[in-house]
């Protein structure tokens, strides 16, 4: 653990989307005077092969986050130093100072635990720390102590690409904390706002040891909730009265696409490396624009956002193909089976839901074929 500094935001995840989407902004806004302070990160698996990163995130001077592409035509190839990480722990070796820290200390928590971050694990049931419980159960476990010691309001921001990222890991904590006081699962549920949010910025590679390389399109939008107060003013931050019309563009185009694409990346004998150049070859960009217009616009059209689906098209294959980032499909590809579900499956009932029986073959199939090999 690095030297302690106080800090109002705790941060569960060490990935590079994190480095280059929620770090970078609050770097940008305490540089400015508009962030409400640092961050500590914390690793919450027990794999050892991130330990140099989390040294890397608290260089002195900053890591490195360089911002690639084209914006309005122009393009952007720039570097910036992030020094908004002043600290760091892992749950598997710190779990007692972290508990010291985020009970003096928290104010936010925000979180980017991936595909399987909220999945329940054995060891959840039980009533102290052990390293393999889940996220949420780790999560649980901090909440308790922080209410023991001060029940201090609290906000929890969670970025996984989950429709409802709040609401569902409230479920789950208030679930895990059924056995608990009355008043503690009041406080869970009247004093910690759960806000639900949306996050998008293709971050393609990591830097060594800690940094990434980004586009420079990026959002945070955050369902509001009264008494909601951002940690930070920053111009990628949208605070929004309702997500569900940015979750269904997200989720059921760009997303849905990336899944599309290495679906099929996958049954390539010889596949390219990065997204730009699978979609060089004519026939594949012809079959995206094609799955786009003939599956997933007549489900836009039904919800009554079909001009807003044509122009975030649009936007998704330009950023697709961005000649200045090595986007590797084989990273789209990891978790698959759960990306197949939240991303298409969840499409296909989205779609029955407002109306759509327009047939939609090629994504039907990838659903029935993961069902097969599960």
């Amino acid at each position: 653990m690095n030297k302690a500094t106080e800090t109002p935001i705790f941060q569960f995840g060490t990935s590079r989307f994190l480095q280059a989407h929620a770090d970078l902004f609050i770097d940008e806004a305490l540089k400015c005077g508009e962030a409400v302070g640092k961050i500590s990160v914390v690793k919450t698996t027990g794999d050892s092969s991130r330990v140099a990163r989390l040294e890397g995130l608290t260089q002195v001077d900053g890591y490195p986050v360089r911002i690639k592409g084209l914006q309005g035509g122009v393009p952007i190839d720039s570097e910036q130093r992030i020094q908004s990480v002043a600290r760091t722990f892992t749950t598997a070796q710190n779990w007692e100072a972290l508990v010291a820290c985020f009970v003096s200390e928290a104010q936010y928590v925000i979180s980017n635990t991936g595909d399987r971050g909220f999945a329940t694990q054995p060891a959840d049931g039980g009533n102290t720390f052990d390293q393999a419980m889940s996220y949420p159960a780790k999560l649980e476990l901090l909440l308790r102590a922080r209410f023991e010691a001060s029940a201090w309001t609290l906000t929890v921001m969670p970025m996984e690409l989950i429709v409802k990222n709040g609401a569902i890991l409230k479920a789950r904590v208030l679930e895990l904390a059924s056995g608990q006081s009355p008043q503690y699962l009041e406080w869970l549920t009247s004093d910690v706002l759960w806000m639900d949010s949306l996050v998008d910025r293709i971050v393609s590679e990591p830097l060594e040891p800690a940094g990434a390389v980004a586009e420079p399109y990026a959002l945070w939008a955050v369902e509001y909730q009264a008494g909601f107060v951002a940690p930070c003013v920053h111009p990628c931050i949208d605070i929004v009265d309702d997500l569900e019309t940015p979750e269904a563009l997200k989720l059921f185009i760009l997303n849905l696409g990336h899944t599309y694409l290495a679906d099929n990346w996958r049954a390539e004998e010889t596949p390219p490396a990065y997204v730009r150049e699978y979609l060089d070859n004519a026939t594949v960009l012809a079959d995206l624009n094609d799955l786009y217009e003939a599956e997933a616009i007549p489900a836009f059209t039904a919800a009554g956002l079909e001009e807003k689906a044509r122009a975030y098209v649009e936007t998704t294959i330009d950023r697709f193909r961005n000649p200045f980032l090595d986007h590797k499909i084989a990273d789209i590809a990891g978790n698959h089976a759960e990306k197949i579900q939240r991303r298409i499956a969840d499409f296909l009932a989205w779609a029955h839901k407002n109306g759509d029986t327009s047939l939609k073959p090629r994504l039907e199939n990838i659903v029935q074929k993961a069902k097969e090999e599960s």
